[in-house]
């Protein structure tokens, strides 16, 4: 591909990510202030800490596929990551919009850990949304070389991101 067909490409995706970007953490933020008074059938916190950790695990093993070039491999499952992530996200908001946020009840120096972590968390879940989206969008479009060079920054993100959620939920799970 030559370089004015991958400028067309990245100025094409490049509004759709901006908006993305924005909105996605907008909404969330928003959808934390609606309480809908109704109970789910189950319980969601384990269940969204589990989509966490296969999500770290399929991100891993993404990476290994593309180290032994199976291209196809790292594909598909880079995708999956993707699902799982907004599956993650829908089970999330679903959760907090339905019950009240528990309190950690840790304290000293486990207190601060746990808040570290969690800020952390979620600080990066928010950054790294626009760094996935970028590059996913260099994948699709064939801007293999520009999509190492993202992808360098947004695995370890994004594995820090699905890990810590699970390192999240074990902490307060006993707080629930």
């Amino acid at each position: 591909m030559n370089n004015s067909n991958e400028l067309l490409d990245d100025k094409r995706y490049n509004k759709l990510i901006v908006v993305l970007s924005i909105v996605i953490p907008v909404v969330v933020a928003v959808l934390f202030g609606v309480k809908i008074e109704a109970e789910l059938p189950i319980f969601l916190p384990p269940i969204y800490a589990s989509i966490n950790a296969i999500t770290a695990l399929v991100l891993v093993l993404a990476f290994i596929a593309i180290q032994n070039k199976k291209i196809k491999l790292h594909e598909r499952l880079m995708k999956f990551a993707i699902i799982l992530s907004v599956l993650f996200l829908v089970m999330y908001v679903a959760y907090h919009m339905t019950s009240d946020s528990t309190k950690f009840g840790g304290e000293g120096a486990i207190a601060y850990v746990y808040y570290f972590i969690l800020i952390t968390h979620i600080l990066l879940s928010i950054a790294v949304i626009p760094f996935v989206l970028i590059t996913y969008v260099r994948a699709i479009t064939n801007n293999i070389e520009k999509h190492k060079k993202i992808a360098k920054i947004t695995f370890p993100l994004w594995l820090y991101v699905a890990i810590t959620g699970v390192v999240v939920y074990i902490m307060i799970s006993p707080y629930y």
